[in-house]
């Protein structure tokens, strides 16, 4: 997917507080910008500045059905039990995708960072019987909108562009989820601690211990001797 790179020129730190004339100052770009740039990262959409575009038109319309939530860390943003509601962009921070069990038992699927789009991409996560939560892990900012809306402004401007756009995420979660299931059958705790650490470093320096134990398929006592023996 294409990313948006807008060049900027800045200036040292050091220089910002003697009123050089050589300074560049600059607005900071708004809040918009970042929701149009997530959007056209997503769709693989490269933004030149031409609003009467299709793919311009396409991103504006679906932006418009956002709005920004900034929410404390742990804060429930989908339950179950409830139909999943929204869809989510995420800013800034990390969330967790779990099922939680009637013990209170929690199996953690998967996390979510900056730059991810998250939305319910079971059928039946969209309904009463949905088994999915979703909770923030750290403070987080998000762009989110309706999840019945966002679906029929994509399919509003071609057939058969929801289910390609559809496609791409249920394949990721299908494909990651087997992994996990392979890995948990085929290798040792040990073994999948270190993969943890050399595919996910940022999650291991952000997310809480308990919460990459059951994300491992451990319990947190095993995790923290993994955690102790990696470090000696």
């Amino acid at each position: 997917m294409n990313s948006i790179f807008r060049p900027t020129v800045s200036s040292a730190p050091c220089m910002l507080g003697e009123n050089n004339p050589d300074i560049i100052q600059q607005e900071a770009a708004p809040e918009s910008t970042a929701l149009l740039n997530g959007l056209s990262r997503i769709f693989g959409i490269r933004l030149a500045g031409h609003e009467n575009e299709p793919d311009a038109r396409f991103l504006a319309d679906l932006a418009r059905l956002f709005h920004q939530r900034r929410v404390d860390a742990e804060t429930t943003l989908e339950k179950h039990d409830k139909p999943w509601a929204n869809v989510y962009l995420i800013q800034y921070g990390i969330m967790r995708l779990f099922r939680e069990a009637p013990s209170g038992k929690v199996s953690v699927h998967h996390f979510f960072s900056e730059g991810d789009m998250v939305w319910p991409v079971f059928g039946r996560s969209r309904t009463v019987r949905n088994t999915l939560c979703m909770t923030s892990v750290t403070p987080a900012t998000a762009w989110v909108a309706d999840f019945s809306a966002f679906r029929s402004a994509i399919q509003s401007h071609g057939e058969g562009l929801w289910p390609r756009f559809a496609l791409v995420l249920t394949e990721e979660m299908a494909e990651l989820t087997s992994m996990r299931e392979f890995r948990k059958h085929t290798m040792s705790a040990r073994e999948r601690y270190q993969l943890l650490l050399e595919e996910y470093p940022e999650l291991v320096k952000r997310v809480p211990d308990n919460q990459l134990a059951s994300w491992l398929g451990v319990v947190p006592a095993t995790f923290s001797r993994l955690k102790t023996g990696a470090s000696k």
